[in-house]
């Protein structure tokens, strides 16, 4: 992973103590001004901390990746006990092109949140764009990002009822919207953690290809979500995980896709 004749050691050691500590995401663009390199080294380097282990690009690489480091780390995780669900989609309004739900500017995710047994506490999220919000789709996700045990609480989208169908206890929770919507109990933290990583986003990034590379920045916000409380530990697991890593060149960086299959 690390290319030590094209960027010295130091500037990797940096850029992953600024993109591990710092308290909102860090772009491409204020990553170069900061290691004082040109834009396209400071862009491959923070994809390549967010794809490290990409089970998509992984399948390209000569040597097996660490499992340890952001979008990778996120794909095995599973959620247990009573865990808030609900859909969103990653983009605004463009010229052209169909509005609303389906359309081609935006990209559909799924957003789910564990919470303790008194839902006062969020645990670990899960945020995993998804090709729509179709049964299929939701029947998939289940499966994979859901443990037995795990409590559902969602809001009246049809494709949801498909937790019941893979035996999961599911509560509907009915908010009328807006800033309400954040006080309900069922739904106030996966309300809560949602807001907060669109504005991370549009704030830290202001536009990105979430066509092409949600999954990574949506990987990249369930990492930092995940480990808030384990400081400490993000960027010595991050830099064993990257050591472990293969080499990753551009053109596999920009061979992304949002989907597993």
């Amino acid at each position: 992973m690390f290319e030590a004749t094209k960027l010295p050691l130091d500037k990797w050691f940096l850029g992953l103590y600024l993109l591990t500590t710092t308290k909102t995401n860090m772009a491409a663009l204020e990553l170069m001004r900061h290691l004082g390199v040109c834009y396209r080294t400071a862009w491959r380097l923070k994809h390549k901390v967010m794809a490290a282990g990409d089970p998509f690009a992984c399948q390209h690489f000569p040597h097996p990746c660490g499992s340890h480091a952001m979008t990778s780390r996120e794909e095995t995780r599973q959620l247990s006990g009573f865990v808030q669900i609900d859909d969103a989609y990653l983009g605004g309004e463009r010229n052209g092109g169909k509005p609303g739900r389906g359309s081609e500017n935006k990209q559909a995710f799924v957003i789910a949140v564990e919470t303790d047994e008194q839902l006062q506490r969020p645990k670990f999220a899960v945020i995993e764009p998804v090709r729509s919000f179709t049964d299929t789709a939701i029947t998939d996700w289940c499966k994979r990002r859901l443990m037995p045990q795990a409590e559902v609480f969602s809001d009246g989208l049809g494709a949801f009822r498909r937790c019941a169908d893979q035996g999961h206890a599911h509560t509907v929770v009915v908010t009328k919207g807006g800033r309400a919507s954040t006080q309900v109990n069922g739904a106030r933290w996966v309300n809560v953690v949602l807001s907060n990583v669109k504005r991370s986003i549009d704030g830290a990034y202001h536009s990105i290809r979430q066509a092409k590379y949600a999954r990574r920045y949506l990987g990249e916000a369930a990492y930092r979500f995940n480990r808030r409380f384990k400081l400490p530990e993000l960027l010595p697991r991050l830099l064993r995980a990257m050591v472990l890593c293969g080499a990753c060149a551009e053109p596999l960086l920009r061979r992304a896709s949002n989907y597993l299959s």
